[in-house]
């Protein structure tokens, strides 16, 4: 038996008197009064009641948001097209698309592979450009503006994207973090979270952690059912699902969709792709819409489906599934050769003769509401709906102005963020500890192979051959960072896309405790590597030297963890994200001044120079290594160490230097200094910049890359089709 009621039923009169009637509904200002009531109600540790089981027959019909004539092409280029050939042609994804949906509704879009169930769902999600998406998108008469729409709405991917190492508790504490306003304290947040838990029927996994390929966590259903209730926490008007059962069995599939109705009957609008659904999933679907190629091919209650079919001349036979009966039909159709069009254009014509002298719910028939936008939205809230704008002004003067774009402030963001990463990575030691143990290995090998090295001219190239390798190592043990951002990239698109947080709070969290991008793990590695290195090779400069490596060491950390973590934003794969950054740091190395001075590059190459992370850190390393004028690295006879003269005996040499001193007018003995470390600095070609400015030009493009890592963020996670 179908739920839904025809329009002259008893609840069906209550709430159109209620909307025609402007005595039966409660006046704005008393909506505005009950919005500032719960804004206000903050002094006792009852939580504002989230009424998600109730649904009054007494009250108005709030919302019905509407979708005329979506029309959605992309371009399709013709292999023959690269070579001047055919030019590209059009591929119409929705074709004239019209309905409409209400709150208390469940709307199922349904159809095969390739029909545009997903694609309509982005459009009612404005997840498709305006300039590609023809058509109108409109609640209770109001155009949908996207900042409105992002605060009102929820979208439900069809993956399940959640960190593996947070309970289900805590994960949907943090979505209570982002999407409830601060104005709620702690414990009425809690309250909430324990409610939604029991809605969704995940007490028995409260506890347990989300879990990945290596962990083991809940159930795929209890996955699905953590994936929607992120989401709804804050009791959104809309909800947008694709495809909410993929992938699930069919008894977590009918536990998905109670929890969906149930959803609905606290007043949302919830619209959702499915591919087939089962029979008792029918039984809890309000309103159905076919799509056959981007076109509607039906429209309406699951009831009125037989009526259709047998109409068509295809009668669905008592023991089958209706869908399913008519998804084969439709399949049966698109395989013949006149397509669905027979069918497309019988829907059109019987739509007009069952609104044709009669007033029954049908699939596309107008339904007005007596509320505007904004007095919809204020009831709402008035029920307990829409939590994040529950602080909202009493006298906002538009719909826009009821609701806050963001529910908390940035820095509160920017506090549940780097606590989440901290909880997620605290479980998940093994990151650190092999980055770490990395770095160890890598400084053990080091200090091994230039063990103790003397001053003599061939332990100035084995010196110069170390910091160049030790530099360009701090580099590369910073590229298995690539797949951090890669991996939570559609978490954070999705909390983003429907403003859970700002983009520039999450870059500045992952910057300051990111598990191997943030300062604290890179100010450990630096240390662990400099104070390996540093005496057993026998550098320069005592404590205060050591404390200088120690610095350009973690200035190089910085710069190449945000180098790493920018191409993690722009790269679409890991494999691409290592070649490329790989190759790079390769380039850096080749530039850095070590194999070829700056005053032997060609013109044409002096800008990659310039350009290299690498030379930065190893011209401040060479600065403070040979920056003592007092030292000497050359003495007497140690002028032919890198000569063919060094395998002769010393008193050879002593007799060569006194020739010399004789042709040169000066006196040159076996304890004569040659060279100085400034001598070094000469011959390198480092004379531009002193230590500390090749310490703050390495921080600074550390700072660079982070900016260009949230406008890459800023760019690239507007998450719409174009």
């Amino acid at each position: 038996m179908s739920r839904l009621m025809p329009v002259t039923s008893p609840f069906y009169a209550r709430r159109e008197a209620a909307v025609s009637n402007p005595v039966a509904s409660p006046t704005l200002g008393e909506l505005l009064k009950l919005v500032g009531d719960i804004s206000n109600n903050g002094k006792d540790d009852q939580t504002p009641a989230h009424r998600v089981f109730e649904m009054t027959e007494t009250s108005p019909l709030p919302f019905v948001l509407s979708f005329n004539n979506l029309t959605y092409s992309v371009k399709v280029r013709s292999k023959m097209a690269l070579f001047g050939g055919a030019p590209a042609t059009y591929k119409v994804l929705l074709n004239d698309i019209s309905g409409q949906a209400r709150d208390g509704e469940i709307m199922a879009v349904l159809g095969a592979s390739g029909s545009g169930k997903s694609t309509l769902i982005d459009a009612l999600a404005n997840r498709i450009s305006k300039e590609s998406l023809k058509g109108t998108v409109t609640m209770n008469g109001e155009a949908l503006e996207s900042r409105l729409l992002k605060v009102i709405s929820a979208y439900v991917r069809q993956d399940d994207l959640l960190f593996p190492m947070l309970t289900v508790e805590e994960t949907l504490m943090f979505a209570a973090e982002f999407r409830l306003p601060r104005t709620l304290s702690k414990n009425k947040k809690k309250l909430r979270v324990q409610a939604l838990i029991d809605q969704l029927g995940l007490r028995n996994a409260a506890k347990t952690v989300i879990g990945d390929e290596g962990h083991r966590g809940v159930s795929g259903g209890e996955r699905r059912r953590v994936s929607i209730g992120i989401d709804i926490i804050h009791d959104p008007i809309i909800l947008l699902l694709d495809e909410p059962t993929s992938g699930l069995d069919s008894t977590s599939a009918y536990m998905v969709f109670n929890v969906l109705q149930r959803i609905a009957q606290s007043g949302s609008i919830v619209i959702m792709s499915i591919h087939q659904p089962s029979y008792r999933i029918v039984g809890l679907l309000d309103r159905l819409l076919f799509l056959s190629r981007g076109q509607t091919v039906y429209s309406g209650p699951p009831a009125n489906l037989q009526s259709y079919f047998s109409d068509f001349g295809h009668p669905i036979p008592d023991n089958e599934n209706r869908t399913e009966y008519a998804l084969d039909i439709i399949r049966e159709l698109e395989g013949s050769p006149g397509g669905t069009k027979s069918l497309v254009e019988f829907n059109k014509s019987w739509i007009i003769r069952k609104q044709f002298g009669r007033n029954t719910i049908t699939g596309t028939e107008a339904v007005t509401c007596g509320l505007s936008l904004k007095e919809a939205i204020s009831a709402s809230i008035s029920r307990g709906k829409l939590v994040s704008g529950a602080g909202a002004s009493a006298g906002a003067s538009n719909p826009n102005s009821l609701v806050p774009t963001f529910a908390n402030s940035w820095w509160r963001e920017m506090a549940v963020l780097s606590k989440r990463s901290i909880t997620n990575s605290r479980r998940m030691p093994e990151l650190f500890a092999t980055r770490l143990g990395a770095v160890m290995v890598t400084g053990f090998i080091l200090a091994t192979i230039f063990w103790n090295l003397d001053n003599s001219p061939k332990g100035v190239q084995e010196r110069l051959g170390f910091f160049a390798f030790a530099m360009s190592t701090t580099f590369y043990t910073c590229t298995d960072a690539l797949p951090v951002f890669l991996q939570e990239r559609y978490i954070f698109i999705r909390e983003t896309a429907y403003n859970a947080y700002r983009q520039s709070s999450y870059v500045i969290s992952n910057s300051i405790v990111g598990v191997r991008v943030g300062v604290p793990p890179i100010i450990f590695l630096a240390f662990a590597f400099a104070a390996t290195t540093f005496w057993a090779v026998g550098l320069d400069g005592g404590f205060s030297g050591f404390l200088y490596y120690y610095y350009i060491i973690l200035a190089s950390f910085w710069a190449a963890t945000s180098f790493v973590t920018f191409f993690s934003a722009v790269v679409p794969q890991v494999i691409v994200g290592y070649t490329i950054v790989v190759a790079l740091l390769a380039y850096f190395l080749l530039f850095s001044g070590f194999f070829i001075n700056r005053d032997r590059i060609p013109v044409y190459w002096i800008w990659f120079h310039y350009l290299s992370l690498v030379k930065y850190p190893y011209e401040a390393v060479l600065h403070t290594e040979f920056g003592n004028p007092d030292k000497c690295y050359v003495k007497g006879t140690q002028l032919f160490d890198n000569t063919p003269f060094r395998v002769i005996d010393d008193s050879m040499k002593v007799a060569l230097l006194k020739s010399i001193s004789t042709s040169l007018g000066v006196s040159i003995t076996s304890a004569t200094c040659l060279s100085t470390g400034a001598d070094v600095l000469k011959q390198q070609g480092i004379m531009q910049l002193n230590k500390w400015n090749c310490l703050w030009v390495t921080v600074a493009w550390g700072f660079l890359f982070r900016i260009l890592f949230y406008l890459a963020l800023l760019i690239g996670s507007k998450n719409k089709r174009r």
